[in-house]
């Protein structure tokens, strides 16, 4: 089996400064889509818009009657399977072309106009609001593809920990920045000349788009366009596939990665499906939670979460990343456990302080350790395409279940504790990673 290795003549010179910076401040383009568009204003959006008078919230989609957060969580489902379908395949032609930075760009323009489109969702055209969801997510996911693909190829192993941090740091960041703005309008419209929330909150999804595609420009000056430095011809689709093919023999060959991904797909499930979801909970199910209360949350959650960024960036230092991860999953286990049973605003803030102290560390963390257990290769993107097959698939089971035990039970409490299973799976599976590869001195 043939494996290709990395040239140091063409590489990109690792732990840059300059190069990290930029390549994290797509971090910072990018997180006001997690923030804004599927963590806070437009949920909320969302559920007014599809709430009717008289509190009903079932509507008609398709010939079918379903409750409109089932919708939008089978939505979601569907935006990330078509990730999961799609990215391996475009992975392995950007290894094989050396262009990840291409398909970056294109998944970022598109995820970023679709934001804007959603300005023009009613209920009135509702396929076509849902069809921007989708593919805003599939810009943002797969722009994520090609993002995360760089983390190896400008930093060493002993430096990936920081520099996720980094990165998800600056996302939190940003995105706060962007929400509050976004808030104000929302809250105090007439500050803006706008005439109700309603408009402000339309106008939010446009400046997360301007916003995101904006600041990729940051990012997309300093990566390089070719980090193979070698002209490629033709045969795109074949050798992509070829590419994809030999990742996946080096991958079931590796003990340590292998187990290592299917853990992370199992406890990820979770974490993603809380924070696409948890508006949504709070929304129905804490009784007197206004939707400045809402808000207020996810701010919470994203204050605290860039200092559990770097905690668990420091945790991994001492305690090594997999025991630091299996720390996470436990505090996790706990939270699931107190949705259960919460009922007031005030409950849910405290929540929100704990979720925010490992959302952060969970998502760092969880990405430097796959960098850093991959073997020797330049087909990061290929790689990498693995990772966000598993975050996507384990978001498409997760968002769907959480969907599907709330159209047959009708209390999202019991989707929130069904979330729990996911993290003991995964901190089972965490429990049976090797912390060193079979035959390694490392």
């Amino acid at each position: 089996m043939e494996k290709r290795t990395a040239d140091a003549s063409t590489a990109l010179k690792k732990n840059d400064p300059s190069t990290v910076s930029a390549w994290a401040m797509y971090d910072w383009a990018n997180s006001v889509y997690s923030l804004v568009i599927t963590s806070s204003i437009f949920p909320i959006f969302y559920e007014n818009a599809t709430t009717a008078a008289d509190g009903s919230d079932v509507i008609g989609f398709l010939g079918f009657q379903l409750k409109n957060t089932s919708l939008y969580s089978y939505t979601l489902s569907a935006s990330f399977l078509i990730v999961a379908l799609i990215s391996p395949l475009l992975s392995g032609i950007a290894d094989y072309a050396g262009r990840k930075k291409a398909f970056m760009q294109f998944f970022c323009y598109l995820g970023g106009l679709a934001c804007i489109a959603l300005s023009l969702f009613s209920l009135d055209y509702l396929t076509f609001g849902l069809a921007m969801v989708v593919l805003a997510s599939v810009g943002y996911s797969g722009s994520q593809v090609f993002y995360n693909a760089f983390l190896p190829e400008i930093a060493t192993p002993e430096h990936q920990d920081h520099v996720s941090a980094k990165g998800f740091a600056l996302g939190y960041i940003g995105s706060v920045i962007l929400l509050i703005l976004n808030l104000l309008m929302v809250t105090r419209p007439e500050w803006f000349g706008l005439p109700d929330g309603d408009m402000a909150a339309r106008i939010s999804f446009v400046t997360v788009g301007i916003w995101w595609i904006g600041f990729a420009q940051i990012t997309f000056r300093k990566l390089p366009g070719n980090v193979h430095g070698k002209k490629v011809r033709g045969e795109y689709l074949y050798r992509g596939y070829l590419a994809l093919r030999n990742v996946f023999r080096e991958l079931k060959a590796t003990d340590r990665l292998k187990k290592y991904l299917r853990a992370f797909f199992v406890f990820n499930m979770g974490v993603q499906t809380v924070m696409y979801m948890a508006v949504s909970f709070a929304k129905k199910e804490i009784e007197g939670m206004p939707d400045g209360g809402l808000i207020t949350s996810i701010l919470i959650i994203q204050v605290i979460a860039v200092a559990g960024a770097y905690f668990f960036s420091w945790l991994s230092s001492v305690l090594g990343n997999l025991r630091a991860l299996f720390f996470a999953v436990i505090t996790w286990i706990a939270v699931c456990i107190i949705a259960y049973v919460i009922v007031t605003p005030v409950q849910f803030y405290l929540l929100a302080a704990l979720v925010g102290a490992v959302m952060g560390g969970i998502q760092a963390l969880s990405r430097s350790t796959y960098s850093k257990f991959l073997p020797e290769t330049i087909d990061h993107a290929s790689y990498f395409s693995f990772y966000d097959v598993s975050d996507k698939v384990g978001i498409v089971f997760g968002t769907f279940s959480f969907g599907l035990i709330y159209q047959m039970t009708g209390n999202l409490r019991n989707s929130a504790l069904a979330l729990g299973t996911f993290f003991v799976i995964g901190l089972v599976l965490l429990l049976l990673t090797p912390n060193k590869e079979r035959g390694s001195v490392k």
